[in-house]
């Protein structure tokens, strides 16, 4: 589920929609979970579908750490690429702001935390030459992601979270142990290690 203070807006002919603040949203703001009412798909099951409905899937769902493909059910699908995002991904199935997003601005995140099985080519961004996001990027990434997850939990406590709720039953012990200071977070590159 995506953060309630948001909304879908048009971006571009080329890109089309994106996800938007409505409201400030602070650092360390879950700005998505994992819910029941995501859809969780097995290729063979994607691959028996009608054409039109395939497109979609594969266009809007993510690959997770159990080669499982999730729909997710709301705007959080519209969630655009950027090489700069505002959001960082973690291996505890919630994204965080990962600083402050203002009222207006795109949330974004780095494609290449969604588990590509594929290059995936984007619009060039200010502050970047790279147009390509490649399925191995997260090897020299993923200390970068690591280190803004690990930042971002130190606000976790400390701002509105209407969505901790979601969090899952099985990592919240985790998550409130990094959020206090008494653990530290799982890099993300244990993700791929266990595969």
């Amino acid at each position: 589920m995506i953060h309630p203070d948001t909304e879908i807006r048009y971006v571009s002919k080329k890109i089309g929609v994106g996800v938007f603040a409505t409201k400030m949203i602070p650092k360390g703001t879950i700005i998505w979970a994992l819910d029941n009412l995501d859809m969780i798909l097995e290729e063979d099951e994607i691959e028996a579908l009608d054409s039109v409905r395939r497109e979609i899937v594969y266009k809007y769902a993510y690959l997770n750490d159990d080669d499982r493909y999730v729909l997710c059910w709301d705007h959080g699908r519209y969630i655009n690429h950027s090489f700069n995002p505002n959001v960082v991904s973690t291996v505890y199935e919630i994204e965080l702001a990962s600083r402050d997003i203002l009222p207006g601005e795109e949330i974004t995140c780095d494609y290449a935390t969604l588990g590509l099985d594929e290059p995936f080519e984007c619009e060039p961004e200010e502050g970047t030459f790279s147009t390509v996001v490649m399925p191995d990027d997260y090897l020299h990434r993923y200390k970068e992601w690591d280190q803004l997850a690990r930042e971002a939990f130190k606000r976790l406590n400390y701002v509105d979270q209407p969505l901790r709720h979601l969090i899952r039953p099985e990592f919240i012990d985790k998550v409130n142990a990094i959020a206090e200071g008494r653990a530290d977070i799982d890099s993300f590159l244990t993700l791929y290690e266990e595969n």
